[in-house]
């Protein structure tokens, strides 16, 4: 039959095929179509010849034509044709689709729904067809029958889209669907609803099938809702990532239906899915625009929606694309500040951490990023690294600085951008560690920056680098040519830059020869240099290379060993070198360097700073350097034993024309001599017991012997030496304006530092013996006259130079053994030899002073001068024995008894207070890991507790119990004993203090309500301590929650001990606070209650937009959003309504003009402005939704219109009548006194201008309030404005004469025309614009 119709389709004239074809039984020409098709015959002339006997214009030929398609449909999914014919089939089927009538499309069309419905479609291959013959019923223009109505074809297509969308979707036909509706021109509702569709069957699908499904719908949204389908596809995600992060929480999930899929295979289908979305964004230009959108808007509602790791990790994809990156990274960074200060503000305040449990962290998100993209989301690095560079270059430290300290100075505004920094160097050193091909040009955009940025501080980047150098030395021999290039700029940067380089890069030295050798050359160019500078990092570079190039043989010093573990080089230098080569070596470098001992002063002193750390390390060199001291130091040694001075000090300084200099810093060397012969004597000769190297020993017992007796003979003479020998004494000239004077001042610089050498080297050589001590208190005689005359020539010059203490030559290790001998040694065989320096009440006042020197140098740069300052595990050593010293001494004798027998300076229990002081700073600021550690330390009574349970808080309450006992006990003694400077420094030891405890703890309420008791019950008079305490007691108290109600109680003593501005009205006595009296109510007391109100204003500030932004977020968990939105406003309202009671007695108190009314003016606009945005919050959410107003808000209301308003404008006339006042007093002066008049009266006009300069303003903001409560009034259909009375003020004054005329005019007129309401508000003005006292009158 098939060949028959062929046959007939072949000829001319259709009618014979029509009548064979009508001839057909019902079922046999489907069947025919099949074995066709199975046979891979002749389909497609089959069905042309079908469709040419079966024309449109009859009825049964378009039934005709339906069958044929009904039947190829199930065929072409059945899966038993081949591909080629499948499509084949359905070409043809599209061509002749659009000659159908609209009824038969509808029925096609109707047909295709069940299929989708049922499931059954396999390849998809049949949906090309249901975009034709949707788009041809949409162009169609006859009615087609819908249930029991008709529509055209258009609407039948949308309710056919309904349909398919509300519909159940068999999973794997999803994709072939989302790739037909591309075909199909759909309105954009239609469109929404298919790509809402999509998007719920994502969770349906299989991970692999989720990115080709993204690519349809990206391609897809090219017809529009880009939004929709971005916010699906990252929410998406983000549920997963959580979902995933839930699992790895709790890793064996009960229910194993939930278990998803495995990390890998999750991360690989981000990948591919950001790949896909950056594809579709390189062709589409406003899909990235759109995502940079979305993410924005969304980023103020919840930060933690828009910005997971999937979306970040996404827009760092995108920025590779150069047209967005700007903009991106802008947005990142933006994001990133305000996390940051977010958290902090958060942190802050504990009514802001309960309103908001769950913090966002946006630096642990972008962390995350790094670690997934190890997963070969290589389209990500790039954009991690361009991050990285960008944040540490936007937030870089600012100002020049000197050591570590400025990484770690923490101030409010700066802690956002230092996070931000820091941030920047942990993504770079993250994607370092994980990917390996990005690794070089990380590390040479590192290198570069060193370079470039050499003027600015560059000590991040230098950091950078040796956290790059330590967690792969390796790499950096492939970029070993990068390096050597960088070595060859050494001598154009800065010293600081160049220590810090050669040190990170230090690792490499000991794996690369090449470098090695590159690095020799180019210092040993260096050190001939013209540059000072240059010569100094030829210095540096070689002292580096002396202390970490061992000659075999050396000791392992394991107190100072290199921080280079066995994770990092294993390779060592004897591998490659033997030891006479590394000590042909090293002998040559010590060689280079013996030539700079003739060079400037500077360069001296780095080299005798650096020795003994080279000694330490590198003990084989000992003889060496020791013989290169003693030559050095025989230059300027007398050998006669009689002769005094038994230095020449004339050789240490040089004259060039008029100036003069130091050439040979001399006290410097005697403290190498000293540190490095100490060392010498204790290490190297114990080691030496056991070897029978007597040559050797003989040539070391040589020099050390030379060196003591020189020191003792030194010693000896010091001490018989008067000021004059020096050439220095009372009537010698130290101004620095003269040759002389310059001359003097350096000579005595050096003579102080000698003593200082020779205390130290007495000391520790004595052995407490009495003579050796009495040798101590000698020279310390000769030091104190010289720094006695110093300091009284610095007191009559002023000069700023001069009056700077100079830096104390004791090593921070001999400080800390000295003050534990004088004040805490109770050995009975050291007793007699000890009483002679405890004698001195000015050498225990010096070694104090000294440990005080070196704890603020700590502070500032992060290390300390001598041996050790820059190891920081001996210097917590150190700091923890000169805290115990100074804490004991200062608990066990109180300053009163001490005071009573001292002659002048300080006390030493002050010292030691202030010294405790800048410790506990120190300790938080450097240390803040070993925080236990140190208050361990601290706690004598149990020293053997185990490091693993130390309990911080207990610790820190209980060094906090000693400094409460002395700070009461000050505050209730005489008042002739009260030391106002004592109790200002234990205000804020406890302040510090006071940051080591839990603030969930027991002991931090205790503490808050121990300080609480001491306001209330000491009437301190003294300003600053007054400020301290306050201080104190609000910086705990927010911790705690909202300081709201102690405020109100503060301001009330402020109203009952000022006054109320009526004078005729007496202020109840209600006295809450003593330490509110009437020399510290105003300002003092008033200017810190304002300055907390303003950071309470600031907080309810934030949570408003908060609100604002809670409120116009439309997504799924609405009902959670809106117990949010409900907890916020509650604690908004309830925070301004207990701070309009504080401003109620703060603008009735009779405040002194000045900085009080000018604050409180400023204060009171702000107050009104937040009330304004509250007020705008509500009109919003009276728009977007029929919500009633709750009744807090009118209690609110109310409130501010009987507390706060009718006040503010008394407040006003009380601010304008004492400026008029003080006008007028200063006309009655000039009216007595004629000169100087104009100067008077233009400075106190100034004055008055500039204080009621915040009126106008403040009545401005008043307005805008009561206009926006008419806006609100209006919208929620409740009369807010009943509780506001009229203003009469404006930023304009009315003459009150004129005006009283002018209503007794209009009296009687008035009266009869005006309605009550009218009337009394007039009544209102013409009092408010009287005098004072006739509104006093009306007020009683």
């Amino acid at each position: 039959m098939a060949q028959r119709i062929l046959s007939l389709a072949a000829e001319e004239g259709p009618e014979r095929l029509q009548e064979a074809l009508q001839s057909l039984p019902e079922g046999e020409l489907g069947d025919m179509v099949t074995r066709q098709a199975l046979k891979g015959r002749e389909t497609a002339a089959l069905l042309r010849g079908i469709f040419k006997g079966s024309p449109c214009s009859q009825r049964s030929g378009v039934l005709r034509r339906l069958q044929v398609y009904k039947h190829c449909i199930p065929l072409v999914e059945s899966g038993d044709l081949h591909l080629g014919k499948v499509s084949e089939i359905i070409g043809l089927l599209m061509l002749e689709a659009r000659q159908l009538p609209g009824h038969a499309l509808a029925e096609l069309a109707n047909l295709f729904v069940d299929v989708i419905k049922g499931g059954s479609l396999t390849n998809g291959k049949s949906l090309e067809l249901f975009s034709t013959v949707l788009t041809a019923l949409a162009s169609s223009k006859e009615n087609l029958a819908y249930g029991k109505g008709e529509l055209n074809g258009e609407e039948f297509k949308k309710q056919l889209i309904n349909t398919l969308c509300s519909s159940k979707w068999d999973p794997q036909c999803v994709i072939h669907l989302a790739n037909m509706f591309r075909d199909i021109p759909l309105s954009g509702e239609e469109l929404q609803f298919v790509v809402e569709k999509v998007l719920r069957m994502f969770s349906k699908l299989d991970l692999q099938e989720i990115p080709p499904l993204v690519y349809q719908l990206l391609l897809l949204s090219a017809k529009g809702s880009k939004k929709t389908v971005l916010e699906g596809i990252i929410s998406f995600f983000n549920q997963l990532d959580k979902r995933q992060k839930e699992e790895q929480r709790v890793p064996q999930s009960v229910d194993l239906e939930v278990a998803t899929m495995p990390l890998d295979q999750l991360r690989h289908v981000e990948g591919t899915v950001i790949l896909h979305i950056v594809s579709v964004i390189n062709l589409d230009q406003e899909l990235g625009e759109e995502l940079i959108r979305h993410l924005k808007t969304e980023q103020q509602k919840d930060a933690g929606r828009a910005l997971c790791p999937f979306s970040v990790a996404l827009l760092l994809s995108v920025a590779v694309k150069h047209r967005l990156q700007e903009q991106i990274f802008d947005f990142l960074k933006t994001s990133i500040t305000r996390s940051c200060k977010d958290l902090q503000f958060l942190q802050a305040s504990k009514f802001l951490q309960d309103l908001f449990p769950q913090q966002y962290d946006i630096t642990a998100v972008i962390l995350e990023v790094v670690k997934n993209s190890a997963f070969g989301w290589d389209h990500v690095t790039q954009g991690l690294v361009d991050l990285g560079f960008s944040l540490m270059e936007s937030y870089e430290p600012k100002k020049p600085f000197g050591g570590k300290a400025a990484d770690n100075s923490y101030g409010l505004s700066k802690m956002p951008a230092q996070q931000a920094c820091r941030l920047g160097a942990s993504i770079l050193l993250e994607t370092f560690k994980v990917h390996e091909p990005i690794r070089s040009d990380i590390l040479e955009q590192v290198l570069n920056r060193v370079l470039t940025k050499a003027a600015s501080p560059v000590s991040h980047f230098i950091d950078l680098l040796s956290n790059i150098v330590v967690s792969a030395p390796l790499v950096l021999q492939t970029s070993s040519s990068k390096v050597t290039e960088t070595f060859d700029n050494l001598s154009f940067l800065p010293i600081d830059t160049v220590q810090g380089l050669l040190r990170a890069v230090q690792p490499l030295l000991k794996v690369s020869m090449s470098v090695r050798d590159s690095l020799i050359l180019v210092l040993q160019k260096a050190i001939f240099s013209r540059q000072l500078d240059a010569r100094k990092a030829a210095v540096a570079g070689f002292l580096l290379l002396l202390r970490n190039f061992k000659v075999l043989g050396s000791l392992s010093s394991s107190q100072c060993s290199q921080a280079i573990g066995a994770t990092q080089v294993q390779a060592d230098v004897h591998a490659c070198y033997n030891s006479a080569a590394n000590e042909a070596f090293c002998l040559e470098i010590l060689g280079s360097l013996r030539r700079c001992l003739s060079q400037q002063a500077d360069v001296r002193l780095m080299l005798y700073e650096g020795f003994y750390d080279v000694l330490r390390r590198n003990s084989q060199l000992a003889s060496s350097i020791m013989e290169t001291l003693l030559s050095q130091i025989k230059q300027y040694y007398l050998p006669q034993p009689d002769l005094l001075p038994p230095l020449k000090l004339e050789g240490c300084i040089m004259a060039q024309g008029d100036q003069i200099f130091l050439q040979e810093p001399l006290a410097h060397l005697l403290c190498c001599i000293q540190h490095c012969l100490a060392w010498y004597k204790s290490t190297v000769r114990l080691c030496r017991g056991a070897e029978d190297d007597e040559e050797e020993e003989e040539e070391g017992v040589g020099f050390e012997q030379n060196f003591e007796e020189m020191l003792e003979s030194v010693t000896r003479r010091m001490i018989k030496s008067e000021l004059e020998d020096f050439e220095l004494d009372k009537s010698a000239d130290f101004s620095l304006s003269s040759g002389v004077g310059v001359k003097n001042n350096i000579y005595a610089i050096q003579v102080m530092g000698i003593c200082e050498v020779l205390i130290e080297y007495n000391f520790n050589v004595g052995n407490f013996s009495k003579n050796k001590f009495e040798d101590v208190l000698g020279l310390f005689t000769c030091y104190n006259k010289l720094s006695e005359i110093l300091k009284e020539k610095a007191g009559k010059n002023k000069s700023a130079l001069s009056s700077k203490t100079a830096r104390s030559f004791l090593s921070m290790g001999f400080v800390s053994t000295l003050l534990t001998a004088l004040f805490r040694d109770n050995a009975q065989s050291h007793e007699e030899s000890l009483a002679v320096l405890r004698s001195s009440t000015e050498f225990l006042r010096y070694a104090v002073s000294i440990a005080l020197q070196k704890v603020q140098q700590l502070e500032e740069t992060g290390q300390t001068d001598g041996p050790d300052g820059q190891n920081p595990e001996k210097i917590f050593q150190n700091l923890c024995k000169i805290t115990q010293v100074l804490l004991w001494r200062y608990t066990s004798i109180p300053t009163v008894v001490e005071e009573s027998g001292k002659k002048k300076g300080k006390s030493i229990s002050l010292l030691c207070l202030e010294g405790l002081l800048r410790i506990f700073n120190t300790v938080q600021q450097l240390y803040s890991a070993r925080i236990p550690q140190f208050l361990q330390a601290l706690d004598i009574t149990d020293g053997d507790a185990e490091e693993t349970d130390i309990n911080v808080t207990e610790k820190a309450a209980f060094q906090i119990r000693q400094f409460q006992r002395s700070l009461v006990n000050q505050l209730s003694s005489a008042e002739d004993d009260f030391n106002a400077k004592e109790t200002q420094s234990l205000i804020t030891v406890l302040s510090t203090l006071s940051k080591l405890l839990d603030p969930a703890s027991q002991q931090f309420l205790q503490f808050l309500t121990w300080t609480v008791k001491v306001c209330k019950e000491n009437a301190l008079e003294d300003i600053s301590c007054c400020k301290g305490l306050l201080s104190l007691l609000f910086s705990v108290h927010v911790l705690y929650k909202s300081p709201v109600g102690l405020l109100r109680e503060l301001a009330q003593d402020i109203h009952a001990c000022l006054g109320d501005i009526d004078q005729d009205v007496e202020v109840e006595g209600r006295c809450h606070f003593a330490i509110v009296n009437a020399k510290t109510a105003a300002p003092t007391v008033c200017l810190l209650v304002l300055g907390q109100v303003d950071k309470v204003l600031e907080e309810v500030d934030w949570l408003i937009k908060k609100l604002t932004s809670l409120g116009s977020d439309t997504s799924e968990d609405s009902t959670q959003a809106s117990n949010q939105t409900q907890a916020l406003e509650k604690g908004v309202i309830l925070q301004l309504g207990t701070l309009l009671t504080v401003y109620h007695e703060l603008v009735q108190t009779a405040l002194p003009a000045g900085s009080c009314v000018d604050t409180l003016l400023r204060s009171l606009s702000k107050t009104y402005a937040i009330l304004t945005s509250l007020i705008k919050h509500y009109i919003q959410a009276c728009r977007s939704s029929s919500n009633t107003i709750p009744g807090r808000l009118e209690k609110l209301v109310k409130l501010s219109g009987s507390h706060l308003t009718p006040q503010c404008y008394s407040f006003i006339t009380y601010v304008q009548n004492i400026h008029s006042e003080s006008l007028s007093f200063v006309e009655e002066k000039k009216k007595k006194k004629k000169e100087d008049e104009a100067a008077a009266v233009s400075t106190v006009m100034a004055k008055v201008l500039r204080e009621t300069k915040p009126i106008p303003n403040l009545i401005f903001a008043i307005e805008q309030y009561e206009k926006f409560l008419i806006h609100l009034s209006k919208k929620s259909k409740v009369n807010l404005m009943q509780y506001m009375k009229l203003s009469t003020s404006r930023d304009f004054r009315i003459n009150a004469s004129v005006l009283d005329s002018a209503l007794q005019e209009r009296n009687s007129l008035e009266a009869e025309n005006e309605p009550h309401n009218d009337q009394s508000s007039t009544a209102e003005q013409t009092d408010e614009n009287q005098e004072p006292k006739k509104k006093r009158q009306r007020k009683k």
